[in-house]
Protein backbone atom coordinates (compact mmCIF):
# COMPACT_ATOMS: atom_id res chain seq x y z
CA UNK A 1 0.00 0.00 0.00
CA UNK A 2 2.94 2.32 0.65
CA UNK A 3 4.05 2.27 -2.99
CA UNK A 4 0.49 2.82 -4.19
CA UNK A 5 0.02 5.84 -1.95
CA UNK A 6 3.34 7.39 -2.96
CA UNK A 7 2.57 6.91 -6.65
CA UNK A 8 -0.92 8.34 -6.20
CA UNK A 9 0.54 11.39 -4.48
CA UNK A 10 2.73 12.01 -7.52
CA UNK A 11 -0.09 11.40 -10.02
CA UNK A 12 -2.40 13.82 -8.21
CA UNK A 13 0.29 16.52 -8.33
CA UNK A 14 0.00 16.67 -12.13
CA UNK A 15 -2.86 18.97 -13.15
CA UNK A 16 -4.13 16.88 -16.05
CA UNK A 17 -7.45 18.65 -16.42
CA UNK A 18 -8.60 17.78 -19.94
CA UNK A 19 -7.93 21.29 -21.25
CA UNK A 20 -4.24 20.90 -20.30
CA UNK A 21 -1.42 18.79 -21.68
CA UNK A 22 -0.81 15.50 -19.88
CA UNK A 23 2.79 15.16 -21.11
CA UNK A 24 4.42 15.89 -17.74
CA UNK A 25 2.56 12.93 -16.23
CA UNK A 26 3.30 10.84 -19.32
CA UNK A 27 7.04 11.54 -19.13
CA UNK A 28 7.12 10.64 -15.45
CA UNK A 29 5.16 7.40 -15.94
CA UNK A 30 7.12 6.37 -19.04
CA UNK A 31 10.38 6.74 -17.14
CA UNK A 32 9.09 4.40 -14.42
CA UNK A 33 7.82 1.83 -16.92
CA UNK A 34 11.02 1.89 -18.96
CA UNK A 35 13.14 1.37 -15.84
CA UNK A 36 11.08 -1.79 -15.27
CA UNK A 37 11.98 -3.03 -18.75
CA UNK A 38 8.52 -2.48 -20.24
CA UNK A 39 7.89 -2.09 -23.95
CA UNK A 40 6.50 1.44 -24.11
CA UNK A 41 4.61 3.02 -26.99
CA UNK A 42 3.01 6.47 -27.16
CA UNK A 43 0.22 7.70 -29.41
CA UNK A 44 -0.42 11.44 -29.59
CA UNK A 45 -3.31 13.76 -30.30
CA UNK A 46 -3.16 15.82 -33.50
CA UNK A 47 -1.41 18.72 -31.76
CA UNK A 48 1.03 16.41 -29.94
CA UNK A 49 0.21 18.02 -26.61
CA UNK A 50 -1.32 14.85 -25.16
CA UNK A 51 -0.37 11.20 -25.32
CA UNK A 52 -1.64 7.71 -24.57
CA UNK A 53 0.71 5.29 -22.83
CA UNK A 54 0.89 1.61 -23.74
CA UNK A 55 3.38 -0.18 -21.49
CA UNK A 56 3.70 -3.95 -21.82
CA UNK A 57 5.47 -6.56 -19.70
CA UNK A 58 5.76 -10.22 -20.63
CA UNK A 59 5.77 -12.13 -23.93
CA UNK A 60 4.34 -10.23 -26.90
CA UNK A 61 3.23 -13.26 -28.89
CA UNK A 62 0.47 -14.61 -26.61
CA UNK A 63 -2.82 -13.15 -25.31
CA UNK A 64 -2.73 -11.37 -21.98
CA UNK A 65 -4.68 -8.76 -20.07
CA UNK A 66 -5.15 -5.00 -20.47
CA UNK A 67 -5.39 -2.75 -17.42
CA UNK A 68 -7.02 0.42 -18.70
CA UNK A 69 -7.45 3.88 -17.22
CA UNK A 70 -7.45 7.53 -18.22
CA UNK A 71 -4.97 10.20 -17.15
CA UNK A 72 -7.21 13.27 -17.47
CA UNK A 73 -9.44 14.75 -14.79
CA UNK A 74 -12.32 17.22 -14.77
CA UNK A 75 -11.86 20.89 -13.77
CA UNK A 76 -11.97 22.14 -10.20
CA UNK A 77 -13.21 25.56 -11.35
CA UNK A 78 -15.96 27.07 -9.17
CA UNK A 79 -15.75 24.20 -6.69
CA UNK A 80 -15.19 24.75 -2.98
CA UNK A 81 -12.32 22.53 -1.83
CA UNK A 82 -11.09 22.23 1.75
CA UNK A 83 -7.49 21.92 0.56
CA UNK A 84 -5.40 22.12 -2.61
CA UNK A 85 -7.00 19.59 -5.00
CA UNK A 86 -3.60 18.74 -6.51
CA UNK A 87 -1.91 17.90 -3.20
CA UNK A 88 -2.90 14.51 -1.79
CA UNK A 89 -4.33 14.77 1.72
CA UNK A 90 -5.19 11.90 4.06
CA UNK A 91 -7.85 12.15 6.73
CA UNK A 92 -9.73 9.43 8.61
CA UNK A 93 -8.98 6.63 6.16
CA UNK A 94 -9.64 8.71 3.05
CA UNK A 95 -7.28 10.19 0.48
CA UNK A 96 -8.44 13.52 -0.95
CA UNK A 97 -7.48 15.09 -4.27
CA UNK A 98 -8.72 15.62 -7.80
CA UNK A 99 -8.70 12.28 -9.57
CA UNK A 100 -8.31 10.07 -6.51
CA UNK A 101 -11.50 8.18 -7.38
CA UNK A 102 -11.76 9.03 -11.09
CA UNK A 103 -9.36 7.46 -11.74
CA UNK A 104 -5.78 8.00 -10.70
CA UNK A 105 -6.28 5.66 -7.75
CA UNK A 106 -6.49 2.75 -10.17
CA UNK A 107 -3.50 4.03 -12.15
CA UNK A 108 -1.47 4.14 -8.93
CA UNK A 109 -2.40 0.55 -8.10
CA UNK A 110 -1.40 -0.50 -11.62
CA UNK A 111 1.98 1.22 -11.46
CA UNK A 112 2.68 -0.26 -8.02
CA UNK A 113 1.97 -3.82 -9.14
CA UNK A 114 3.99 -3.29 -12.33
CA UNK A 115 7.16 -3.10 -10.25
CA UNK A 116 6.40 -6.53 -8.80
CA UNK A 117 5.31 -8.05 -12.12
CA UNK A 118 8.60 -6.98 -13.70
CA UNK A 119 10.53 -9.30 -11.36
CA UNK A 120 8.51 -12.41 -12.21
CA UNK A 121 8.78 -15.07 -14.91
CA UNK A 122 5.75 -14.27 -17.05
CA UNK A 123 3.96 -16.68 -19.36
CA UNK A 124 1.40 -14.04 -20.38
CA UNK A 125 1.70 -10.29 -20.92
CA UNK A 126 0.07 -7.38 -19.15
CA UNK A 127 -0.61 -4.15 -21.01
CA UNK A 128 -1.00 -0.92 -19.04
CA UNK A 129 -3.15 1.31 -21.26
CA UNK A 130 -3.43 4.89 -20.00
CA UNK A 131 -5.40 7.25 -22.25
CA UNK A 132 -5.92 10.98 -22.66
CA UNK A 133 -9.20 12.95 -22.97
CA UNK A 134 -11.63 10.38 -21.62
CA UNK A 135 -13.52 13.09 -19.75
CA UNK A 136 -14.30 15.06 -22.92
CA UNK A 137 -15.65 12.25 -25.09
CA UNK A 138 -13.18 9.33 -24.94
CA UNK A 139 -11.10 11.01 -27.64
CA UNK A 140 -7.78 9.25 -27.09
CA UNK A 141 -8.63 5.62 -26.46
CA UNK A 142 -9.45 4.64 -30.05
CA UNK A 143 -5.87 5.45 -31.10
CA UNK A 144 -4.60 3.52 -28.10
CA UNK A 145 -6.61 0.41 -28.98
CA UNK A 146 -5.50 0.56 -32.62
CA UNK A 147 -1.87 0.81 -31.53
CA UNK A 148 -2.29 -2.07 -29.09
CA UNK A 149 -3.71 -4.37 -31.77
CA UNK A 150 -0.97 -3.38 -34.23
CA UNK A 151 1.92 -3.89 -31.80
CA UNK A 152 0.89 -6.83 -29.62
CA UNK A 153 -1.04 -10.10 -29.76
CA UNK A 154 -4.72 -9.31 -29.17
CA UNK A 155 -5.32 -9.55 -25.41
CA UNK A 156 -7.72 -12.08 -23.95
CA UNK A 157 -9.17 -9.68 -21.41
CA UNK A 158 -9.41 -6.00 -20.57
CA UNK A 159 -10.22 -4.53 -17.17
CA UNK A 160 -11.20 -0.87 -17.11
CA UNK A 161 -10.59 0.48 -13.62
CA UNK A 162 -13.32 3.11 -13.35
CA UNK A 163 -14.67 3.40 -9.78
CA UNK A 164 -17.12 0.57 -9.06
CA UNK A 165 -16.08 -0.13 -5.43
CA UNK A 166 -14.39 -3.25 -6.89
CA UNK A 167 -17.76 -4.62 -7.97
CA UNK A 168 -17.83 -6.05 -11.48
CA UNK A 169 -19.52 -3.90 -14.11
CA UNK A 170 -20.25 -6.06 -17.14
CA UNK A 171 -22.12 -3.69 -19.41
CA UNK A 172 -23.23 -0.14 -20.09
CA UNK A 173 -24.94 1.92 -22.76
CA UNK A 174 -23.06 3.68 -25.51
CA UNK A 175 -23.12 7.40 -26.22
CA UNK A 176 -23.45 9.15 -29.57
CA UNK A 177 -23.60 12.92 -29.81
CA UNK A 178 -24.46 14.86 -32.98
CA UNK A 179 -24.95 18.37 -34.23
CA UNK A 180 -27.48 18.58 -37.07
CA UNK A 181 -27.23 21.81 -39.05
CA UNK A 182 -30.27 23.19 -40.89
CA UNK A 183 -29.81 25.92 -43.47
CA UNK A 184 -32.33 28.30 -45.03
CA UNK A 185 -32.36 31.69 -46.69
CA UNK A 186 -32.34 34.98 -44.79
CA UNK A 187 -34.92 37.66 -45.57
CA UNK A 188 -36.61 40.61 -43.87
CA UNK A 189 -39.55 39.36 -41.84
CA UNK A 190 -41.86 41.95 -43.43
CA UNK A 191 -41.97 39.52 -46.38
CA UNK A 192 -41.11 36.03 -45.11
CA UNK A 193 -41.88 34.51 -48.52
CA UNK A 194 -38.57 35.92 -49.76
CA UNK A 195 -36.68 33.65 -47.38
CA UNK A 196 -36.67 30.12 -45.97
CA UNK A 197 -36.65 29.62 -42.23
CA UNK A 198 -34.12 27.14 -40.87
CA UNK A 199 -35.79 27.09 -37.46
CA UNK A 200 -39.05 25.44 -38.52
CA UNK A 201 -37.44 22.23 -39.88
CA UNK A 202 -35.04 22.22 -36.94
CA UNK A 203 -37.96 22.38 -34.51
CA UNK A 204 -39.70 19.57 -36.38
CA UNK A 205 -36.53 17.49 -36.18
CA UNK A 206 -36.32 18.05 -32.42
CA UNK A 207 -39.91 16.80 -32.16
CA UNK A 208 -38.97 13.76 -34.26
CA UNK A 209 -36.11 12.99 -31.86
CA UNK A 210 -38.53 13.33 -28.94
CA UNK A 211 -40.93 10.83 -30.53
CA UNK A 212 -38.15 8.41 -31.47
CA UNK A 213 -36.84 8.67 -27.94
CA UNK A 214 -40.25 7.89 -26.45
CA UNK A 215 -40.49 4.78 -28.63
CA UNK A 216 -37.01 3.50 -27.76
CA UNK A 217 -37.38 4.39 -24.09
CA UNK A 218 -40.53 2.27 -23.83
CA UNK A 219 -38.57 -0.73 -25.07
CA UNK A 220 -35.55 0.31 -22.94
CA UNK A 221 -33.39 0.19 -26.07
CA UNK A 222 -32.04 3.74 -25.84
CA UNK A 223 -32.41 7.12 -24.19
CA UNK A 224 -32.40 10.45 -26.07
CA UNK A 225 -31.87 14.11 -25.32
CA UNK A 226 -31.92 17.33 -27.31
CA UNK A 227 -29.42 19.44 -25.41
CA UNK A 228 -29.22 22.65 -27.41
CA UNK A 229 -31.01 24.45 -30.26
CA UNK A 230 -29.35 27.56 -31.61
CA UNK A 231 -30.35 29.68 -34.60
CA UNK A 232 -31.46 33.02 -35.92
CA UNK A 233 -29.96 36.46 -35.46
CA UNK A 234 -32.84 38.92 -34.89
CA UNK A 235 -36.59 38.99 -34.41
CA UNK A 236 -37.14 40.65 -37.78
CA UNK A 237 -34.93 38.36 -39.88
CA UNK A 238 -36.00 35.02 -41.33
CA UNK A 239 -33.32 32.72 -39.87
CA UNK A 240 -30.87 31.22 -42.34
CA UNK A 241 -29.40 28.69 -39.91
CA UNK A 242 -30.37 26.58 -36.92
CA UNK A 243 -28.30 23.87 -35.24
CA UNK A 244 -29.70 21.05 -33.10
CA UNK A 245 -27.32 19.29 -30.70
CA UNK A 246 -28.66 15.93 -29.57
CA UNK A 247 -27.54 12.58 -28.24
CA UNK A 248 -28.69 9.04 -27.73
CA UNK A 249 -27.45 6.20 -25.54
CA UNK A 250 -28.09 2.77 -27.06
CA UNK A 251 -27.96 -0.55 -25.25
CA UNK A 252 -26.29 -2.38 -28.14
CA UNK A 253 -24.92 -2.06 -31.66
CA UNK A 254 -28.14 -3.11 -33.39
CA UNK A 255 -30.03 -0.31 -31.64
CA UNK A 256 -27.34 2.12 -32.76
CA UNK A 257 -27.82 1.13 -36.38
CA UNK A 258 -31.62 1.30 -36.11
CA UNK A 259 -31.51 4.81 -34.67
CA UNK A 260 -29.03 6.14 -37.22
CA UNK A 261 -31.03 4.62 -40.08
CA UNK A 262 -34.27 6.18 -38.80
CA UNK A 263 -32.63 9.60 -38.43
CA UNK A 264 -31.04 9.44 -41.87
CA UNK A 265 -34.35 8.45 -43.48
CA UNK A 266 -36.06 11.39 -41.79
CA UNK A 267 -33.38 13.89 -42.83
CA UNK A 268 -33.51 12.79 -46.45
CA UNK A 269 -37.19 13.74 -46.61
CA UNK A 270 -36.28 17.40 -46.08
CA UNK A 271 -36.42 19.78 -49.02
CA UNK A 272 -32.91 20.92 -48.12
CA UNK A 273 -31.27 17.93 -46.38
CA UNK A 274 -29.25 19.14 -43.37
CA UNK A 275 -25.74 18.07 -42.49
CA UNK A 276 -24.97 15.89 -39.47
CA UNK A 277 -21.69 16.15 -37.56
CA UNK A 278 -20.57 13.50 -35.08
CA UNK A 279 -19.46 15.17 -31.84
CA UNK A 280 -18.76 12.13 -29.67
CA UNK A 281 -18.88 8.36 -30.03
CA UNK A 282 -18.61 5.84 -27.20
CA UNK A 283 -19.67 2.30 -28.15
CA UNK A 284 -21.71 0.28 -25.65
CA UNK A 285 -20.05 -2.36 -23.49
CA UNK A 286 -21.76 -5.69 -24.01
CA UNK A 287 -21.96 -8.35 -21.32
CA UNK A 288 -19.28 -11.03 -21.62
CA UNK A 289 -19.48 -14.17 -19.48
CA UNK A 290 -15.78 -15.02 -19.87
CA UNK A 291 -14.65 -11.57 -18.76
CA UNK A 292 -17.05 -11.61 -15.82
CA UNK A 293 -15.82 -15.04 -14.69
CA UNK A 294 -12.19 -13.92 -15.01
CA UNK A 295 -12.77 -10.80 -12.92
CA UNK A 296 -14.71 -12.78 -10.32
CA UNK A 297 -11.81 -15.24 -9.92
CA UNK A 298 -9.53 -12.29 -9.31
CA UNK A 299 -11.74 -11.09 -6.48
CA UNK A 300 -14.08 -8.71 -8.27
CA UNK A 301 -17.33 -8.54 -6.34
CA UNK A 302 -20.52 -10.21 -7.52
CA UNK A 303 -23.26 -9.92 -8.53
CA UNK A 304 -22.14 -8.13 -11.66
CA UNK A 305 -24.27 -5.22 -12.80
CA UNK A 306 -24.92 -2.93 -15.71
CA UNK A 307 -23.37 0.47 -15.10
CA UNK A 308 -25.32 3.74 -15.28
CA UNK A 309 -22.32 5.57 -16.77
CA UNK A 310 -20.18 5.09 -19.87
CA UNK A 311 -16.52 4.09 -20.00
CA UNK A 312 -13.76 3.35 -22.48
CA UNK A 313 -14.62 -0.34 -22.10
CA UNK A 314 -16.81 -0.30 -25.20
CA UNK A 315 -13.76 0.42 -27.38
CA UNK A 316 -11.95 -2.70 -26.14
CA UNK A 317 -15.14 -4.74 -26.48
CA UNK A 318 -15.59 -3.45 -30.03
CA UNK A 319 -12.06 -4.68 -30.80
CA UNK A 320 -13.01 -8.21 -29.76
CA UNK A 321 -11.41 -8.13 -26.29
CA UNK A 322 -13.51 -9.56 -23.45
CA UNK A 323 -13.99 -6.58 -21.15
CA UNK A 324 -15.34 -5.66 -17.73
CA UNK A 325 -15.21 -2.54 -15.59
CA UNK A 326 -13.86 -3.00 -12.07
CA UNK A 327 -11.94 -0.47 -10.03
CA UNK A 328 -11.51 1.16 -6.62
CA UNK A 329 -13.59 4.03 -5.30
CA UNK A 330 -17.17 5.11 -5.75
CA UNK A 331 -18.59 6.87 -8.80
CA UNK A 332 -20.48 9.15 -6.40
CA UNK A 333 -17.15 10.88 -5.68
CA UNK A 334 -16.28 11.45 -9.34
CA UNK A 335 -16.13 15.15 -10.34
CA UNK A 336 -17.01 16.30 -6.81
CA UNK A 337 -15.28 18.92 -4.63
CA UNK A 338 -13.14 17.23 -1.97
CA UNK A 339 -13.08 14.09 -4.12
CA UNK A 340 -11.76 11.14 -2.12
CA UNK A 341 -11.02 7.44 -2.22
CA UNK A 342 -10.95 5.12 0.78
CA UNK A 343 -7.54 3.70 1.68
CA UNK A 344 -9.17 0.27 2.03
CA UNK A 345 -10.46 0.49 -1.55
CA UNK A 346 -6.91 0.95 -2.81
CA UNK A 347 -5.77 -1.98 -0.67
CA UNK A 348 -8.53 -4.15 -2.13
CA UNK A 349 -7.49 -3.14 -5.64
CA UNK A 350 -3.86 -3.97 -4.80
CA UNK A 351 -4.96 -7.48 -3.79
CA UNK A 352 -7.01 -7.80 -6.99
CA UNK A 353 -3.99 -6.87 -9.12
CA UNK A 354 -1.74 -9.23 -7.15
CA UNK A 355 -3.97 -12.06 -8.33
CA UNK A 356 -3.51 -10.84 -11.90
CA UNK A 357 0.25 -10.96 -11.33
CA UNK A 358 -0.11 -14.59 -10.24
CA UNK A 359 -2.20 -15.36 -13.34
CA UNK A 360 0.52 -13.92 -15.57
CA UNK A 361 2.95 -16.51 -14.16
CA UNK A 362 0.60 -19.42 -14.90
CA UNK A 363 1.84 -21.60 -17.79
CA UNK A 364 -0.46 -21.53 -20.81
CA UNK A 365 -2.57 -24.60 -21.43
CA UNK A 366 -1.60 -26.67 -24.43
CA UNK A 367 -4.49 -27.59 -26.74
CA UNK A 368 -4.55 -29.73 -29.92
CA UNK A 369 -0.89 -30.53 -29.36
CA UNK A 370 0.31 -27.34 -31.05
CA UNK A 371 -1.50 -24.23 -29.94
CA UNK A 372 -1.61 -22.49 -26.59
CA UNK A 373 -4.55 -20.86 -24.90
CA UNK A 374 -4.02 -17.50 -23.25
CA UNK A 375 -7.32 -17.35 -21.40
CA UNK A 376 -6.92 -20.09 -18.85
CA UNK A 377 -8.33 -19.78 -15.35
CA UNK A 378 -6.40 -18.89 -12.21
Amino acid sequence: MGDTRAILEQLISFDTTSRNSNLALVDWAVDRFQRLGARVRLTFDDRRTKANILASLGPAEVPGVVLSGHTDVVPVDDQQWSSDPFILREDNGRLYGRGTADMKGFLACCMAVAAQIATRKLHRPVHFAFSYDEEVGCLGVSRLVQDLLAAECKPAFAIVGEPTEMRIGNGHRGFFGYETQFRGKAAHSSDPSEGTSAIYPAAAFATFIQMLGAEKNRSQDATFNVGRIEGGSAINIVPSRCDVVWEFRPKDDSTTQEVLAAVETYLQTQTEPPTKTLLARVPPLMQNADAMAFAAELGGQLPARDLPFGTEGGFFDEAGIATVVCGPGTIAQAHQPDEWIAVEQLAECDRFLQRIANWLETPLRVSSGTKTSGAGGL
